[in-house]
């Protein structure tokens, strides 16, 4: 949960004032004020999310004026990052479940006391996450910019290239090169900038480079400026990554004769000044290497971290200058016990590691074993007195299926600390190898297995609900849906069981699979002269596979179907969070002929600046509106307002979750054109939906 003494902003919606005010007795007798505001009303709740910020909302799922699901919809609707925890009278796993689906943290039994605070603690604790993830985007959004203009303004003349061609040139660049203009350059070759005689040069370099990955190799060749004239220059170059995409940071300098000097700070750079061993940025970076290698070539290598029993205490009894002593002292004793094959470094004040590869964790662990007997049995000699010394050891596998360098430090970090859980380790002194399994859960229910399994049994199916006309006509539109049939039987969507972010490679195979199963259904329903069109929703995912224009353009040949038979919908909050290749999406979409809608609509706080960046013909309100108006004079006339302006753009409108005729003579007045829902057709296997009766 938040620190003791941080006040926590709670809203409450509970019919008694007696339970909202026992709730609120909880907190305080738990160690935590609060600010509680409680709900009387939707207009109530609507004005306190307008005007203050909240960190809670405690719900009673109970028969009420303003009831629970309302207040969720609402928070949803207003896009609010606030928790909701449902108080129920009973245990209702459907229920529950329900509600989660809806949005949701999940539901406690009222009354349940110790569950509730937990489950308070969780999410407090993940939206104070949330929110420092929040500060810390937006801290790296204006690091970037301040990192772009470094690049503008620097001295040094460098440049960023991709598959052999430049992407970008800060202005001393190509001013060393004699370049006015940036768009001459990133036309022009790394090759093309070289003399005859350092090409061949450069491109063994770059091979090395591509092999190796070493940061900070250099090259010294012979330059040819855009005047011809020859300069020798050393080249430079690193990794990087510009504008989201993987490429190479080259720098070109005039070749001096201080390399060995370079090649001394880079040393000093990576090394710990007490003990003269690597430090830990420098163990960093080789480790992030060695992941990649053994992910590239499936090798097995082991990370050992070596933690100081007791240093704390250690240090208090020799002082801060007996303390480096020591740590000297031991140093070098882990030195000799590294040797050749090691790579040993400080970490921190009590901490050392031990990299290798290729190894096992099992030899690793011998040489551990070793290594702690040869400290335990060291006599070290601080000022004249003898200090003990004991570590204990935590081993970490490197293997293909590593995470990345922080998270697997962390496994050896946590391997470390329960060597002290180990019988007749309470002080310390042994090794610990690292268990995934202990420490993650293993579930066969993983979401893309489960996926990938349903697809190669056969079990996906598609589904097909009518978009009908409004105002009439012999329009046929459908828009298609997917669902997976689980090992219980029951059907479910795959997406819904995908995590929020991915993964990537899951989202974009069912995106493929759904496309052509439908491009292939519907060739067969219009045969050789239909005009049956199908709506496509899009993947956030597969806004971004490079790949999916020239598979679609392909497969619409093969299918002898034209572009302008596929409406591909785009989710309105991942047009904004991608704006850039939605943009490009949309306009490669128009020139196949095929058509775009922008689905959501209206469910992000300013929904007309993605009509202002993106082409689409077809908009479709969030859901929400469709519940909104039927309560609402308000939000019908704000919904007359926004199609108003949609249809004076020229976009077509749909209004989806049509779920009675009530609401029909509402929509036909705002100008809607085309509905969808239950009402008029559930979604069923086949498109067969009578349009001549609409």
């Amino acid at each position: 949960m938040q620190k003791q003494n941080d006040t926590i902003h709670l809203l409450i919606l509970d019919p008694s004032q007696n339970d909202a005010q026992s709730l609120i007795s909880l907190l305080r007798n738990a160690g935590h004020a609060t600010r509680t505001h409680r709900i009387t009303s939707e207009e109530d709740l609507e004005e306190a999310l307008k005007t203050s910020n909240w960190d809670l909302l405690l719900a009673r799922d109970v028969e009420q004026e303003f009831t629970a699901d309302s207040a969720l919809a609402m928070l949803k609707r207003m896009d609010k990052d606030i928790p909701c925890l449902f108080l129920t009278n009973e245990d209702d796993r459907e229920r529950t479940v329900t509600v989660m689906k809806a949005g949701a943290q999940g539901a406690v039994t009222f009354g349940d006391n110790d569950l509730l605070l937990l489950k308070i603690r969780r999410e407090l604790e993940a939206l104070e996450d949330r929110r420092r993830r929040r500060t810390l985007e937006s801290h790296l959004h204006e690091a970037e910019q301040r990192c772009q203009l470094l690049l503008e303004s620097s001295k040094d003349a460098i440049a960023y290239i991709n598959d052999g061609m430049h992407i970008y040139a800060n202005q001393s660049y190509m001013e060393f090169l004699g370049y006015d203009d940036i768009d001459d350059l990133t036309s022009t070759p790394v090759l093309d900038t070289l003399t005859g005689s350092s090409q061949e040069d450069y491109k063994t370099f770059m091979k090395a480079f591509a092999d190796h990955g070493r940061d900070g190799m250099t090259l010294n060749c012979t330059a040819r400026r855009s005047d011809d004239h020859e300069l020798a220059v050393t080249m430079s170059v690193s990794a990087a990554t510009y504008d989201g995409e993987a490429c190479t940071q080259i720098v070109l300098q005039p070749e001096h004769s201080d390399t060995e000097l370079e090649a001394k700070l880079r040393e000093i750079r990576s090394q710990d000044l007490l003990t003269g061993l690597y430090n830990r940025q420098y163990l960093m970076q080789e480790l992030e290497k060695v992941i990649a290698t053994a992910g590239k070539h499936s090798e097995t290598g082991a990370l050992a971290y070596i933690a100081i029993d007791n240093f704390t205490a250690m240090k208090a009894r020799v002082g801060i200058s007996g303390a480096d002593l020591l740590l000297g002292d031991l140093a070098n004793l882990l030195k000799n016990e590294a040797g050749d094959d090691l790579m040993l470094a400080r970490m921190s004040d009590d901490a050392f590691c031990f990299l290798c590869l290729p190894c096992d964790e099992k030899s690793l662990a011998s040489r551990c074993e070793q290594m702690c007997k040869a400290v335990e049995e060291h006599l070290f000699d601080i000022n004249g007195r003898t200090v003990p010394l004991t570590v204990s050891v935590g081993i970490a596998s490197i293997t293909e299926n590593s995470p990345k360098a922080e998270d697997l430090l962390a496994r050896a970090h946590i391997a470390s600390s329960e060597v002290r859980s180990d019988e007749g380790k309470a002080q310390g002194n042994g090794i610990r190898i690292y268990n995934p399994a202990e420490h993650e859960a293993m579930d066969d229910s993983n979401s893309a297995e489960v996926i990938m399994k349903a697809l190669e049994d056969d079990r996906f199916r598609l589904l097909f609900q009518p978009v009908i006309n409004l105002r009439g006509g012999g329009e046929e539109h459908y828009e298609v849906y997917v669902r997976m049939l689980g090992e219980n039987g029951k059907e479910i969507s795959p997406y819904d069981i995908l995590p929020p972010m991915g993964p990537s490679a899951t989202a974009i195979k069912i995106d493929r699979w759904v496309f052509t199963q439908a491009i292939r259904q519907l060739s067969d329903h219009r045969g050789g002269d239909g005009d049956t069109r199908i709506f496509l929703n899009v993947t956030a995912e597969t806004l971004q596979d490079e790949t999916f224009m020239p598979w679609l353009s392909t497969t619409l040949k093969a299918a002898r179907l034209p572009g302008d038979a596929l409406v591909f919908q785009i989710r309105e909050g991942d047009a904004n969070m991608h704006m850039k290749q939605a943009k490009e999406f949309s306009r490669a979409l128009h020139e196949l002929h095929c058509r775009v809608s922008i689905g959501q609509f209206a469910s992000t706080l300013d929904p007309f600046s993605t009509l202002k960046h993106i082409d689409t013909d077809f908009v479709k309100m969030d859901s929400s509106f469709t519940e909104e108006i039927q309560k609402s004079d308000e939000a019908r006339e704000q919904l007359k307002e926004i199609i108003k302006s949609l249809q004076n753009a020229g976009k077509l409108t749909i209004m989806p979750r049509v779920e009675s005729a009530s609401v029909l003579a509402t929509l036909w007045q705002a100008g809607v054109n085309y509905i969808q829902g239950y009402y008029l057709q559930a979604p069923a296997p086949e498109m067969g939906y009578d349009f001549g009766d609409s």
